[in-house]
């Protein structure tokens, strides 16, 4: 299978589990919490339908890749990627992420710039700062990122069940927008995460992302579900489209944090026509 070894801890490497499909402009597809690579599946043949070569990735501790009990900052993460971007010889890409996956694209302009990138897209991002504070009074409070901490600490197996009630707005969309079987597809990929991750990637959730995204300089999409309860909108995608006021910005009405399954077809067709612009 392919690896890219990224980093080590001690006599270990420390290896990111890819793949790479198609040919055509690079499209890096960087998964959310707590899923890996294969989360973009219905996102992925509408990509390769539009000429595009689609290279996924699994985040450190997360799907296939290494588990380490270090690196779960956003600075060490938008490290792998530039790692795996150089060994891949990839230029001219288009960054797209999700969830906590924006948080790589945001910390990797912020650190490395733009000058290998096309486009990037945020699809129900982290930014620009999720943490509450005196100047940030839209954030959430610290006591919530505690909350998680502890939850996924003492039974991750239970949070994982909690969390994607909210993930996919199950009381709602259970049924008509995702089955249960889909739904257990996504906690069994969160059960084979790193136990050490599913809590200490917590932190970085609310990495101040402000001065990262003020130097974003090519074509941007912002988009994200009104009805997002896990990175509520009027705390992140509204602010985002605020502080880059050039960005492509999309609003889906009634969707989920969970997007890219309850409303595939409507995240294709922004992702392919903002990537065709």
């Amino acid at each position: 299978m392919p690896y890219i070894t990224v980093a080590k801890e001690n006599t270990t490497d420390v290896d990111l589990y890819y793949e790479d499909h198609g040919e055509g402009s690079p499209v890096v597809l960087i998964h959310g919490y707590p899923l890996d690579g294969k989360s973009w599946e219905l996102q992925i043949p509408a990509l390769l339908k539009a000429g595009h070569r689609v290279i996924t990735y699994d985040r450190r501790g997360f799907g296939q890749s290494s588990q380490p009990t270090t690196g779960y900052d956003f600075d060490t993460f938008a490290n792998d990627l530039d790692v795996l971007l150089d060994v891949l010889r990839l230029k001219d890409v288009a960054l797209v992420g999700f969830s906590m996956g924006t948080g790589e694209i945001g910390r990797y302009i912020g650190t490395h710039g733009t000058d290998n990138l096309r486009k990037v897209a945020f699809l129900a991002p982290i930014e620009p700062f999720l943490l509450q504070t005196p100047d940030n009074p839209t954030g959430l409070p610290a006591d919530v990122f505690d909350g998680i901490v502890s939850a996924a600490e003492s039974d991750r197996y239970a949070w994982f069940t909690s969390f994607f009630n909210d993930f996919y707005n199950l009381d709602v969309n259970l049924g008509t927008r995702i089955s249960e079987e889909a739904v257990r597809g996504s906690w069994v990929t969160a059960t084979r995460m790193s136990p050490f991750a599913s809590s200490a990637v917590v932190p970085s959730w609310h990495t101040d992302m402000r001065a990262d995204i003020a130097k974003i300089d090519v074509p941007t999409l912002i988009l994200q579900g009104t009805a997002d309860r896990i990175l509520p909108i009027d705390a992140t995608g509204r602010q985002f489209t605020k502080a880059v006021p050039d960005a492509q910005y999309v609003e889906i009405d009634d969707a989920p944090h969970g997007l890219l399954w309850t409303h595939a077809d409507q995240v294709n067709t922004a992702l392919v026509d903002f990537l065709a612009s």
